[in-house]
């Protein structure tokens, strides 16, 4: 399942899209203007963002220009009332990969979508390499040393947070929110239960490490 974080302030608009995206089986963040999507891109795993132009506090090009600044490579599709030259210029001189005026056809977004994932190759590619290790999301496989280990999906889902964004803590909380759902049942021990499963599946690889820091989470760190 493919990240999306939808970066809109008109929240009536931002709620169709990420409906439409559900319904084609893609999972979404919702961020109401650039700087709250900046704020969540430290803890949400985003394949590709759609984002508005004009909103308050940082609008869609400050964002993209932010995050090209920054090295984040996700395609980014941009939706807007302004459908001037110009204003597509400053979009695509910014970093964006695409862009749409509105009002827009909810099934052509859709085409638009699949097609920078493809470009980007993360359909066919949606891997993450640690030196000699190799997660691929599609599989649910870690690979290392020629042997492959396919994970059940949620301690893939774990392992694969923590390894794509090395030394960051992600609390408890987080990781339950983010991969059991804010609705869950479950308590914050599933975590801890989860990740002790980890370390002892992948006990053999020395690429990485799951680090307890005490009293807060976990981090994914690269071994020398």
């Amino acid at each position: 399942m493919f990240n999306i974080m939808v970066v809109e302030d008109d929240a009536r608009l931002r709620r169709l899209i990420c409906t439409v995206l559900h319904k084609n089986g893609y999972k979404t963040v919702e961020a109401c203007d650039g700087a709250d999507a900046m704020e969540k891109l430290d803890t949400e795993y985003t394949d590709l963002i759609i984002s508005d132009i004009m909103m308050p506090n940082m609008d869609g090009i400050e964002l993209t220009r932010q995050l090209r600044d920054a090295g984040f490579n996700m395609p980014i599709l941009m939706i807007t009332a302004r459908e001037s030259i110009e204003d597509k210029r400053m979009g695509f001189t910014a970093g964006t990969d695409d862009y749409m005026v509105k009002p827009i056809d909810v099934n052509e977004m859709l085409l638009r979508v699949s097609a920078l994932l493809r470009r980007a190759k993360i359909i066919s590619e949606n891997k993450i390499v640690c030196g000699s290790t190799t997660l691929d999301y599609t599989s649910l496989t870690v690979s290392s040393g020629g042997v492959d280990i396919i994970l059940p999906q949620k301690e893939f889902y774990l392992i694969y947070k923590l390894v794509s964004y090395p030394n960051k803590i992600f609390t408890r909380r987080q990781l339950m929110d983010e991969i059991w759902g804010m609705d869950s049942e479950s308590d914050e021990r599933t975590v801890d239960v989860h990740i002790n499963r980890l370390r002892d599946r992948l006990r053999d690889i020395n690429d990485f490490e799951i680090i307890t820091v005490r009293g807060l989470g976990y981090k994914a760190v690269k071994k020398s």
